[in-house]
C-alpha cells in the first residue's frame, strides 16, 4: 500500500466516488476515539466565518447519510443529525492509500474507508 497525499480538490473527487457505499470513519483525538458507521449519501463541506473562539473550525468537511457512532464507552448512538462532521483547516493533510483515507489535523487524525458488505 503505498500512501500519497492529496490536495483537497483530489481528495474530494475521490471521496466523492464512495457516494452509496457504506463507510467507517475512525476518530482519534486527545482522549476521545470513537467509530461510526454510515451509509454515505452525499459529501459536502461548511464554512463558518463566524466562530467564537479557536477551538470551533473554520471549515468542516460533512458526510451526509444515516449511521450508528460506536463511543469508548461501547455504547452504539444513531448519528445526529444523519451527518458525521471533520473539522479541517489550512494545515489538514490529505492522505489515500487504494482504500483508506487519512486526515490529520491540528486536533487529531480521521480514517475513512469502505465497510464490506
Amino acid at each position: 500500500m503505498a500512501q500519497h497525499f492529496l490536495s483537497i480538490e483530489e481528495f474530494n473527487q475521490l471521496l466523492q466516488q464512495w457516494n452509496g457505499n457504506a463507510i467507517k470513519v475512525t476518530k482519534q483525538e486527545i482522549g476521545d476515539y470513537d467509530e461510526t458507521v454510515l451509509r454515505l449519501n452525499t459529501v459536502s463541506y461548511d464554512t463558518d466565518t463566524r466562530r467564537i473562539d479557536d477551538y470551533q473550525a473554520k471549515h468542516k468537511l460533512l458526510l451526509n447519510g444515516g449511521g450508528t457512532m460506536l463511543t469508548a464507552a461501547a455504547n452504539a448512538q444513531p448519528l445526529p443529525n444523519q451527518v458525521y462532521e471533520i473539522p479541517i483547516e489550512d494545515s489538514t493533510l490529505f492522505q489515500y492509500d487504494d482504500d483508506r483515507f487519512s486526515l490529520t489535523t491540528d486536533r487529531g487524525s480521521y480514517t475513512i474507508e469502505l465497510v464490506t458488505e
